[in-house]
């Protein structure tokens, strides 16, 4: 299970934290990551991270701007979102799954993930 937390209405240039916290069988996957899907839009990975090495992936338009961590100790995932623009509204999902952050981020194979959460960003 993950759930999710944070999201909301912020203008252009301010910043916005999302969470997502795993539980259960998916809590020992070692990649998280968080994906958006904007109205008349694909779904695009923006950020991932592993838990194995630390190593993380970010979408070419939110690099510099978002920056993804993980407490394990907590099975939670967090995107810290600043300097926001209204291309990023939509809505953002975390995944979590058994592979490496590239694969996580590009190509999204898990099965797990969260409720989804609206991020409305007005100019």
């Amino acid at each position: 299970v993950q759930l999710q937390s944070g999201g909301g209405l912020v203008q252009a240039g301010g910043s916005l934290r999302l969470s997502c916290a795993t539980s259960g069988r998916t809590s020992s996957k070692n990649v998280m990551g968080w994906f958006r899907q904007a109205p008349g839009k694909e779904r695009e990975g923006v950020s991932c991270i592993s838990s194995s090495d630390g190593s993380t992936y970010y979408a070419a338009s939110v690099k510099g701007r978002f920056t993804i961590s993980r407490d394990s100790a907590k099975n939670t995932v967090y995107l810290q979102m600043n300097s926001l623009k209204p291309e990023d509204t939509a809505v953002y999902s975390c995944t979590v799954d058994q592979v490496s952050v590239e694969t996580l981020c590009r190509f999204a194979p898990s099965d797990f993930w969260g409720q989804g959460t609206l991020v409305t960003v007005s100019s």
